[in-house]
């Protein structure tokens, strides 16, 4: 009890006050944002920031930090440690600057941000990487929502019933200006979001289960080692790079750069609020990693929350907090292919204004992801949160070499730089081990890992000093 507790306080001390040297490095000013400056009716759009924040958190919190963070729970209470600190150090920071670096590139995506500050070549990899991921991720999100809605309605509504309607509404969301469909709804659905957690917490802590305290033993019963299956299973809990794709779209949203912190890093610390809710709420409730493990083998992650909702809050507590669990992948599916479309608009350059150019879009891209659905939802994870964490190492370094060039402050640019080259080491000696990977022993992954990391950040560190001999006297 004593280490959930902790976590949350530790979690808000964070934004107050790590949030801040982020604000600080980066140095929001008076400039006009992509909202004022352009204003196009259908992406960039004003929007207040209280809304702004709720459609990020949305946009943002999808499965990850709910089952993403029960299947990290398997690990045992080691898991609160990266949530707490991975989101603090690493994922909010990342949100923070994708998002603030792309409002002042008029919105542009993470892929046209590695073009511009890492090179050509990385802008087309990012391309294909982008839209690869935001396919895997709009697909896993329409397959868990209509798991979850299908155990509470009628037989003849099935998961594949729910599969098509729930992709209709994506090509709605998709194709709709952003302040329309999910300007309207995402308040609503933030609400219930919220109030999903805190029922979930007030269970977890008056219930009568057991929450364990942190241990750094590694409790998973497969005998998964924690370094580096944890930091990538966990995936949107603490940090991740599908959210580079996500805060662009915000970005376009937001009328003053001084409302960054508050929605970009704010909405990366109340997702992490989640996870630790249900990652406490799944080892508090199973009462072991054992059997939290073999819930999850059983019953799928769709079928564990609902069993710890509906023991846990009874028959309408429990229906609320599915509901609310179904909003978060929802509303995240609909916003990568979204994004999707947007990156493939910069790459064709058809004008998004005309509905017929958002169309010859979407279309094809939602009937890719109807074809995906088809596959194994835990395959389709595996792939995503390797793919995910991945785009969030690409993603720091984009900022690192941004704050490099633009920095107002001479190590600034370490703030982006420790946890790009921390990722870095997680999503190669990962893809090493995996079985989805090369399957090489930790013998092999865990030494290429770490040098692969080191021969990155020695390559921040020749960038450093070059920019050194050019930097105005101010950024010294």
């Amino acid at each position: 009890m004593i280490s959930l507790l902790l976590s949350l306080l530790v979690l808000l001390v964070g934004f107050a006050v790590y949030g801040r040297v982020a604000e600080r490095v980066f140095a929001p000013d008076g400039r006009r944002t992509p909202a004022v400056a352009v204003n196009d009716g259908v992406d960039c759009v004003p929007m207040k920031p209280w809304k702004a924040f709720l459609v990020q958190l949305l946009n943002i919190a999808g499965t990850g930090p709910i089952f993403g963070a029960l299947m990290g729970a398997c690990f045992g209470p080691v898991v609160f440690l990266w949530i707490v600190f991975g989101s603090i150090l690493g994922g909010a920071v990342h949100d923070y600057m994708s998002g603030m670096i792309s409002c002042r590139h008029g919105g542009a995506s993470i892929a046209e941000l590695s073009g511009a500050y890492l090179g050509g070549a990385a802008k087309w990899v990012m391309r294909i990487f982008s839209i690869v991921l935001l396919t895997l991720t709009g697909t896993v999100f329409v397959n868990s929502p209509a798991a979850l809605i299908a155990r509470l309605t009628p037989a003849f509504m099935n998961e594949q019933f729910w599969i098509v309607v729930i992709l209709l509404y994506y090509v709605l969301a998709t194709l709709l200006p952003i302040d329309k469909l999910i300007g309207k709804l995402y308040p609503v659905f933030g609400v219930i979001l919220i109030v999903m957690a805190v029922s979930v917490l007030g269970g977890t802590i008056f219930g009568g289960y057991r929450i364990p305290e942190i241990t750094l033993r590694d409790l998973h019963p497969q005998g998964l080692p924690v370094w580096p299956f944890m930091f990538i299973t966990v995936a949107c809990g603490a940090i991740s790079g599908f959210h580079a794709t996500q805060s662009p779209m915000i970005a376009k949203c937001i009328t003053s750069e001084k409302q960054g912190r508050n929605v970009f890093y704010g909405a990366m610390i109340a997702e992490s609020v989640i996870a630790l809710i249900w990652a406490a709420a799944g080892v508090a409730f199973y009462g072991a990693t054992q059997a939290l493990n073999d819930a999850i083998s059983t019953l799928g992650q769709s079928g564990t929350v609902y069993e710890i909702s509906n023991t846990m809050l009874g028959v309408v507590g429990g229906a609320l907090a599915v509901v609310g669990v179904v909003v978060c992948p929802i509303t995240s599916g609909d916003t990568a292919f979204r994004s999707a479309r947007l990156i493939l608009a910069e790459i064709t350059r058809l004008d998004q204004k005309k509905i017929r150019n958002r169309l010859i879009i979407t279309l094809p891209l939602l009937g890719v992801g109807a074809v995906l659905t088809q596959l194994d939802f835990n395959v389709l994870w595996r792939y995503f949160s390797w793919s995910n964490q991945t785009l969030a190492m690409i993603a720091l370094w984009v900022a690192t070499a941004y704050l490099i060039k633009e920095g107002r402050y001479r190590y600034g640019s370490l703030l982006t730089a420790l946890p790009a080259t921390f990722m870095s080491a997680v999503s190669m000696t990962y893809i090493l081990m995996a079985k989805e990977g090369f399957g090489l022993s930790a013998a092999v992954g865990y030494p290429v890992g770490i040098a692969f990391a080191a021969a990155m950040f020695a390559v921040y560190v020749t960038q450093f000093r070059r920019s050194g001999a050019r930097a105005p006297k101010g950024r010294r």
